[in-house]
């Protein structure tokens, strides 16, 4: 890496482990071979001391994982220190590489490199790991650790997401400066991700990688650390795949660098440094690095083991790996004055670098004052004025129209107004209709089709069958800051993505799920695909906007409502089948504005008096079941309200009054009609209420034979209604009537 943009390796004695170096340090501790990357006795002592510090804070804790953060220690560093373009001052800044530690457990790794590297971590933040309130979690955290790129834990997550910011870094590439040469971009940086056995066995990497190497993502660094160690130690009792060769087989470059090839354990830097350089100058594959290492080296008993990877060492174990480093063994988190300034000199380094790119981008910047204002935009995360124009308003119509159909009208609307919306599918384009109509495919030229023509700068994304991994790849579009991306599967395939919504949601990052064949509606595909239980599971997950539509308008307007928001993510249920487009406004009886779905709830449509007798909460599909339904209870004198409730998240953050004004609480008698499991839904009708729903699998059939056998009709919702109006009549039952109870006087007992 050039030294006007990159922070260099240190000046000074080459001789890296000698003399001075030493401090004590055992002799029978062979040096690391740093001559090539310039290593001089204080860097291998700043070495050293992250391996003491690792120790030392799984000590004080009591818990943690100090073997993975002892052992990469001089990969951490050289890193942080010598081959990342990052300026410490500004962990914002647009030219900086990305690192993502996917072995999160190994936390230390990451939090001791932000200590010595000048991120405003200090020591007493290394003590405090893992404890309330401090900087440095068990695993680390996105918005909560400066200097920390993304959320780490579940493994595998991380380096999958890391495949998603290097394919943001060529979308934003192609939206912003599409014409430079490789390489000379202001915007142009690399990915670096450090994985663990663990990672590579979980299944999510397998995809991402697959999809990595399809994509040729030049840009992307992946350091594996083979140790063979995980929590049930030798990992040869369930792990002996020759993970080289799968990696080959997915078109990445690959190479090896081995610590233990002599018989003895020698940290050969220089050779760590080359494969580092050999993999930038790589612009057509994604790179991985098998880097052989000892967990928890030096540690004389529990290096190699099971019990250096997950639990504290020792205060005899600690001891005896001080004195072998050369620290005093009674001493705890010693870090020396000259050590620590010698690594803070990245800063000045990190600052140089950063100077050197702001010509450039400048340069930029007055060459392209269009793209320059877009970018603007972007980092403020504006959406740009008047884009909600563009929204496709739909005409009443009784036959009416698919919801996932509606969503692609609105997706392709949108694309001329929102060029940092994109996104797409694993593999079901065709009915999730994710694919904007007109835009290209994102795809290395040679590998596109006649279907889907496209361009490595493209707009429509093709996951694969690999949902997963798409979830995970969102994650790390949306972390890469600039572009709003979108992805779309079947509702019942959501269980794939779980983990990776779970993480969106902990991130409060952007995302937008598309997941269509929402309910029983799907049909004849059957109970493998219909989904039950999807609805509520995904509620369940704090900080998740779930948004199931009643038609064509109120998709468009949830559409509008998910991009305005820029704090959570958001999954859209959609329909299969055709829903009626309701009339809107106006003087002859039609139903409210669509407008109010961006509240999450809303009266549709009213009861003739000012207090109904009975208040009918739905969502999608159903929505049109509870309108027939209060046509029949009208006809027998009973005056119903109709409440769409397209996101159950967004009306609980409206005030209560408003709540009030839509659900009066006066009225007991309601009652909420999904085509999935009632759970969760005894909160919104109370103790009176009334659910219809489907407690059990769906069945191989016409939807419409479906809705009919499984009781989800106007019927079933009109002698719910009436049960329910019977139930408010008497007393409070907190909780709602057992069932088997005794009935209120003259109903049936039946509360679902």
């Amino acid at each position: 890496m050039a030294p006007t943009e990159a922070p260099n390796g240190p000046t000074g004695p080459t001789d890296a482990g000698g003399g001075r170096a030493a401090r004590g340090r055992d002799p029978r501790l062979a040096p690391p071979l740093a001559h090539a990357a310039g290593w001089g006795p204080l860097d291998v002592r700043a070495v050293d001391t992250v391996r003491a510090l690792a120790a030392d804070a799984v000590q004080k804790a009591g818990h943690g994982h100090p073997g993975t953060a002892m052992s990469l220690a001089p990969l951490a560093y050289l890193l942080f220190q010598q081959v990342m373009r990052h300026d410490p001052a500004d962990d914002r800044w647009l030219g900086r590489d990305r690192f993502v530690l996917s072995c999160g457990h190994s936390s230390l790794t990451l939090y001791i490199q932000l200590y010595l590297s000048g991120y405003g971590m200090e020591l007493d933040d290394l003590k405090a790991l893992r404890t309330w309130g401090s900087s440095t979690p068990g695993h680390p955290e996105y918005r909560h650790t400066r200097g920390v790129e993304i959320t780490t834990g579940p493994l595998g997550q991380g380096l999958a997401s890391a495949v998603g910011m290097a394919m943001a870094a060529r979308r934003e590439r192609g939206l912003l400066d599409p014409d430079a040469p490789a390489g000379t971009s202001p915007f142009d940086h690399h990915v670096y991700v450090v994985a663990s056995d663990g990672d590579l066995m979980e299944g999510v990497t397998s995809e991402a990688s697959s999809l990595a190497g399809h994509q040729e993502l030049g840009n992307l660094v992946v350091f594996y650390d083979s140790n063979h160690i995980s929590i049930e130690d030798d990992t040869d009792i369930s792990f002996s795949e020759d993970v080289a060769a799968r990696y080959a087989a997915y078109d990445w470059h690959v190479q090896t660098v081995d610590f233990t090839r002599t018989g003895d354990y020698v940290e050969d830097v220089d050779a760590l440094l080359a494969a580092v350089e050999a993999a930038k100058s790589e612009h057509g594959r994604p790179s991985l690095i098998v880097l052989r290492t000892i967990i928890g080296w030096p540690a004389p008993t529990k290096q190699n083991t099971g019990k250096a990877h997950g639990s504290a060492l020792g205060d005899d174990e600690v001891a005896a790996t001080k004195k072998l480093l050369g620290f005093d063994p009674d001493a705890d988190f010693t870090v020396e004055d000259d050590v620590l300034e010698h690594a803070r000199a990245v800063v000045g380094r990190g600052a140089a670098a950063h100077r050197a790119w702001e010509p450039r981008y400048q340069v930029w910047r007055a060459a392209h004052p269009e793209r320059a204002a877009l970018l603007d935009r972007l980092l403020e995360q504006k959406l740009p004025e008047g884009w909600a124009d563009s929204l496709p308003v739909f005409d009443a119509d009784p036959k009416g129209i698919a919801t996932r159909k509606a969503s692609g009208d609105v997706l392709t609307a949108l694309a001329p107004v929102l060029p940092e919306l994109w996104g797409g599918s694993a593999d079901l384009a065709g009915s999730n209709n994710t694919t904007m109509e007109g835009e290209p495919s994102f795809v290395p030229e040679r590998k596109q089709t006649g279907e889907f023509p496209g361009d490595p700068y493209g707009r429509t994304l093709h996951f694969g069958i690999r949902e997963h991994a798409m979830g995970a790849i969102l994650n790390g579009i949306a972390l890469q800051s600039l572009t709003r991306p979108y992805g779309g599967t079947f509702l019942i395939f959501s269980d794939y993505m779980r983990p990776a919504v779970r993480l969106a949601a902990l991130m409060k990052l952007p995302v937008t799920y598309v997941w269509t064949h929402d309910s029983i509606g799907l049909g004849e595909d059957g109970p493998t695909h219909q989904p039950v239980e999807q609805l509520a599971a995904l509620r369940a997950i704090p900080g998740l906007d779930v948004v199931r539509p009643a038609d064509a308008n109120e998709t468009s307007v949830c559409w509008r409502t998910v991009l305005e928001h820029h704090d959570r993510p958001a999954g859209l249920a959609l329909t299969r089948q055709p829903l009626p487009v309701l009339g809107r406004g106006g003087s002859d009886g039609a139903y409210a504005s669509a407008e109010g779905a961006a509240r999450g709830g809303y009266v549709l449509a009213d009861s003739r008096g000012e207090t109904p007798d009975v208040i009918l909460v739905a969502t999608g599909s159903e929505v049109h079941i509870t309108l027939e339904a209060r046509k029949l209870l009208a006809a027998e004198g009973s005056d119903a309200r109709v409440v769409s409730m397209p996101c159950r998240e967004w009306f609980a953050e409206q005030p209560y009054a408003y709540q009030d004004e839509v659900l009066p609480p006066a009225v007991r008698a309601r009652v909420s009609v999904e085509a999935a499991v009632a759970q969760g839904w005894r909160d919104v009708v109370g103790d009176a209420g009334r659910m219809v729903s489907l407690e059990h699998f769906g069945a191989s059939a016409a939807y419409e034979r479906l809705y009919e056998e499984f009781g989800i009709t106007p019927r079933a919702v009109a002698e719910a209604a009436r049960d329910s109006i019977r139930a408010a009549a008497g007393p409070v039952r907190p909780g709602g009537e057992r069932p088997g109870a005794a009935p209120a006087e003259g109903g049936t007992g039946d509360v679902g």
